[in-house]
């Protein structure tokens, strides 16, 4: 596995090596052992979540606060999206910055995203299908977003055209008002 760390410090980008020849090809798309020296310390994975969208549908920006702040290991298996992660963690001196790259079916790359960080994606293919792996379940209770287009982050989200978001993440509320983590 190829491991690509990030200007924002605990966010890598994980490459599994495929294995190909004419039928196809193979991957290890998780190995716990290999994972946790990636990353540094032991990592356990509770939930799975996986979703499905239509191009142009913006989901995010999705976090949990504690007691079940959530840190994800996330893919995306059909199609290809645009990813990002906000750091919102209290000390942090990437605190506002954020990071995005394009994951795809076809490049087969992961974003690790610790908890402290804020999580969205778009769709760029006509569909997408898109997994996640949390390490605390979900809780309504501690569920919060940030606004995807918040002037103060200033993320650059690809395509020329307003992405469909949901009612409640189009009421999400401001980084400034976002509890830091």
């Amino acid at each position: 596995m190829q491991v690509t760390p990030t200007h924002l410090p605990g966010l890598l980008v994980l490459q599994p090596q495929a294995f190909k020849d004419e039928r196809g090809w193979f991957m290890e798309s998780f190995n716990a052992s290999r994972f946790q020296t990636a990353v540094g310390h032991v990592v356990d994975f509770v939930q799975d979540n996986h979703s499905y969208s239509t191009q142009g549908v913006l989901r995010g920006l999705h976090y949990q606060i504690a007691p079940q702040p959530q840190a994800k290991l996330v893919r995306c298996i059909e199609g290809c999206v645009w990813d990002v992660a906000v750091d919102i963690r209290a000390n942090s001196p990437t605190r506002g910055q954020w990071f995005g790259l394009e994951l795809s079916a076809e490049n087969r790359k992961q974003l690790w995203i610790p908890a402290g960080f804020a999580h969205g994606f778009l769709t760029l293919s006509t569909t997408s299908q898109f997994l996640y792996k949390t390490t605390h379940f979900y809780d309504p209770a501690c569920e919060r977003s940030i606004v995807w287009n918040d002037p103060a982050l200033s993320i650059q989200w690809p395509g020329d055209r307003t992405p469909l978001v949901n009612t409640k993440d189009q009421q999400a509320s401001l980084f400034s008002d976002a509890p830091a983590m």
